[in-house]
């Protein structure tokens, strides 16, 4: 059983640390940098829509919990996010840990 936990957490590190993943995690941080400084640092003379990026960075996971109360849609982007990054490494290392051409069938 531990070898089984372990696999798995070796699966979900690998999955999680690849260039995909980090630039999309990269690209989720400076969205919310960009959110933080214009709504701390910017006057406008109305209301800034600068938050809603931070839910259009991480749909379509995201939109599932906007609607819950209080704090709660901030944790939808933060699993929206780590759901996302999940799939673009999992996608990531299936384009990339397949052996070059073992996927056709040799025509000699």
């Amino acid at each position: 059983m531990a070898a089984a936990q372990r696999s798995a957490g070796t699966t979900f590190r690998r999955t999680l640390l690849n260039p995909a993943a980090l630039g999309y995690l990269a690209v989720v941080a400076a969205v919310w940098v960009w959110i933080g400084v214009d709504t701390l640092l910017v006057t406008h003379a109305d209301a800034s829509m600068a938050g809603v990026w931070g839910f259009f960075v991480t749909a379509p996971t995201s939109f599932l919990l906007v609607s819950l109360p209080g704090p709660l849609p901030l944790v939808g982007v933060a699993v929206g996010a780590l759901v996302q990054a999940l799939a673009l490494g999992a996608a990531y290392r299936w384009a990339t840990g397949r052996p070059r051409g073992q996927g056709r069938a040799s025509h000699a």
